[in-house]
């Protein structure tokens, strides 16, 4: 029987929420930038009220942990901690960029996921996904090595590792950067998946959960990828 296990999501323009409760899944979902905040607690007592369980009943709470946007991982890790203490629940991150390769699966049935979420100043948040044949998904690396990464598309030609396999697309890098990622060397197929879902994030959660990997509330951490932001000051500020 999987763990009872509440999951939530604010990284990019979709709010979501899912718990998985008895190998089923209740969740929530609406696009509402800017809306977060108002969105993701009522979405969180519907899924509750729908399962007829509490917060203290549960076994852990999973949030997307990014990449995506700033604003928006620091609004969902912020919730999901405040419901973690108050509940007494461990924590699991998950990558967002993993959760669309799930949905690729949940929607596709593929098992060969290239995601890209637009980070805009001209950069993609980037992943590669394999479905094992457990069910989980082992991350690819670029030529450097690294497993995530932001990165300007018109560099991932010069980095990706030469694969002849058919990969389905994932996220709103796609659409944004149509003109340089449809001409990278990949056997690329476009797919529906814009955005993370919590449906997705709960079923990679139980992985996580399943492997003992859970973090206590105030150890859960945020993965931004991008440690610099160029900004410009407001005139006659310092």
């Amino acid at each position: 029987m999987s763990a009872k296990i509440l999951a939530l999501d604010t990284s990019t323009e979709n709010c979501s929420v899912a718990l998985m409760i008895d190998d089923r899944i209740i969740a929530r979902s609406e696009v509402a930038p800017r809306d977060h905040t108002k969105k993701i607690l009522p979405m969180v007592d519907e899924v509750l009220k729908e399962a007829g369980i509490t917060l203290q009943e549960l076994d852990a709470l999973a949030y997307g942990r990014g990449p995506g946007s700033f604003t928006g991982v620091r609004i969902g890790i912020g919730i999901a901690q405040g419901l973690a203490f108050g509940a007494e629940l461990p924590m699991i991150g998950i990558s967002t960029l993993a959760a669309m390769a799930q949905a690729s699966y949940r929607l596709h049935q593929t098992e060969q996921v290239s995601a890209a979420i637009d980070a805009r100043m001209g950069e993609v948040y980037w992943g590669q996904y394999q479905r094992q044949t457990d069910g989980d998904w082992q991350a690819v690396a670029i030529a450097d090595g690294q497993l995530e990464c932001v990165i300007p598309p018109q560099e991932l030609a010069a980095n990706l590792v030469a694969s002849a396999d058919t990969w389905k697309q994932a996220g709103t890098g796609w659409e944004a950067y149509a003109d340089i990622l449809d001409h990278l060397p990949l056997n690329m197929e476009k797919g529906q998946v814009l955005y993370p879902e919590a449906q997705d994030i709960v079923v990679l959660a139980q992985y996580e959960w399943q492997k003992g990997n859970t973090v206590e509330a105030e150890q859960a951490s945020p993965t931004y990828l991008r440690d610099k932001v160029t900004w410009k000051k407001l005139p006659g500020r310092e």
